[in-house]
């Protein structure tokens, strides 16, 4: 089947889910139909048409919407999805749970894929199951388009970039900081996360891809330098003050590991990359730091027993569909430092790079993270030697989808230490 074929430039699926809606309301105000022919999928056609209706309501020249219908308990209408479409972009998760049939179908019809998971047992599933089918098909199957892990995938790609062409050399090590951030969480995140507790206590591949730092490396090479997640406050010795551990470095560090080997290690492979939360200097520092890992701790020990882990899915999160408004998630904002350290004929070199926008980082922010993704898939704006299989922003993207992001507002600099701000891009323009 070739492209001309295919009625829809990019499904997004699950639309009428709170991250769906955000993504298909950011496509339908940042593109006219001329050029970007969207289709709402799902499988509630109620409720899908009355998405397109209100859509088409609030947006100029916008006078129809298309609407595809799907079960992901029904693989044969998924393939009538992935024949039709040129991009699917899917929001539905638990991806463990719906994900693979989608996949499965997008590989078995050579159609590009992107997603927002942070599920990293399922992504190991995916590479295993599928990356070298979805090679032979030519089929770039892009997992963790979102906040989990555009900004620091992208970001130690920025970092990485400008170090080998400024130093001649990369980065020994490149560390990741949630230096701030603000705004909501749906159910469906959060049904995600008891989805991750739930297969880490009753799946024993699930727990060894959630222990092995390198779980997301291709087979043979699931091993190397880093040993793993920071998992108590510590003194971090690049910014000289307190950090503790990141709740989002169970995806992200693996997705940039993944990343090196799948770009072929021009980081080294004895690249480590680490990921934390500052939490300031002296005795508030080492009190956040401490609150913050004790917080992380006790939810993380509450997930992890069954009876505890139900009650919560029940009675404490919001429902699967519950999540920020338009206004709300407008009116967040994330910063994302990235710093890198390397050595060069000239010596020791830092590099620090800023990823960052006004918007809710799990909402507002992903949306345009998530749509962009799938435009430069559409259009073919990579830069990457791999035509196809289970990859990563970094490595089955690239620098096209920051310089994308930046036209949407995003902040994504890059220099050396103390100059960042005065570098946009890695050949300082």
């Amino acid at each position: 089947m070739t492209d001309t074929d295919r009625s829809h430039d990019v499904v997004v699926w699950g639309a009428t889910g709170v991250a769906g809606r955000f993504v298909a309301a950011y496509l339908t105000e940042r593109y006219e139909p001329a050029d970007l022919a969207v289709a709402l999928g799902g499988r509630n056609e109620s409720r899908l048409d009355a998405l397109a209706d209100d859509l088409v309501d609030r947006r100029e020249g916008w006078d129809d919407l298309p609407v595809v219908l799907g079960d992901a308990t029904d693989p044969e209408s998924l393939r009538d999805v992935a024949r039709d479409a040129r991009v699917v972009c899917t929001t539905v998760g638990p991806y463990t749970t719906y994900g693979t049939p989608l996949v499965e179908a997008c590989v078995d019809a050579g159609t590009d894929y992107c997603d927002l998971t942070g599920e990293v047992n399922w992504v190991r599933e995916t590479v295993d199951r599928y990356h070298d089918a979805a090679v032979d098909a030519g089929a770039r199957i892009v997992h963790s388009c979102g906040f989990d892990s555009v900004p620091a995938d992208l970001g130690t790609l920025l970092v990485q970039s400008f170090a080998l062409e400024e130093h001649g050399a990369p980065c020994d090590a490149v560390r990741i900081y949630l230096e701030s951030g603000s705004g909501g969480v749906s159910g469906g995140t959060l049904a995600s996360a008891g989805e991750l507790f739930e297969a880490a206590a009753t799946d024993p591949l699930a727990r060894q891809a959630l222990r092995n730092p390198y779980s997301l490396a291709p087979p043979g090479e699931r091993s190397g330098v880093d040993e793993g997640m920071q998992r108590r406050p510590k003194r971090d010795p690049l910014r000289n003050e307190w950090t503790a551990p990141s709740p989002m470095a169970a995806a992200n560090e693996r997705i940039v590991r993944r990343s090196n080997a799948l770009l072929g290690y021009p980081w080294g492979r004895e690249f480590r990359c680490s990921e934390a939360v500052p939490t300031g200097n002296g005795f508030r520092g080492a009190a956040g730091a401490t609150l913050v890992t004790g917080g992380l701790g006790l939810f993380a020990a509450a997930m992890s027993v069954g009876p505890v882990r139900d009650a919560l899915r029940r009675y404490a999160f919001p429902a699967p569909g519950e999540g920020p408004t338009e206004e709300e998630a407008e009116a967040g904002h994330f910063r994302v430092r990235i710093i890198g350290r390397g050595t060069a004929p000239g010596g020791r070199f830092t590099v620090d790079a800023t990823v960052g926008a006004d918007r809710d980082p799990g909402y507002g922010a992903t949306a345009r993270m998530l749509g962009e993704a799938a435009v430069c898939l559409l259009r073919d704006e990579v830069d990457s030697p791999l035509d196809g299989g289970v990859l990563t922003p970094a490595s089955g993207i690239g620098l096209p989808l920051v310089d994308r992001l930046r036209d949407v507002g995003f902040t994504a600099t890059v220099g050396d230490a103390g100059d960042a701000e005065a570098a946009t891009s890695p050949d300082g323009a």
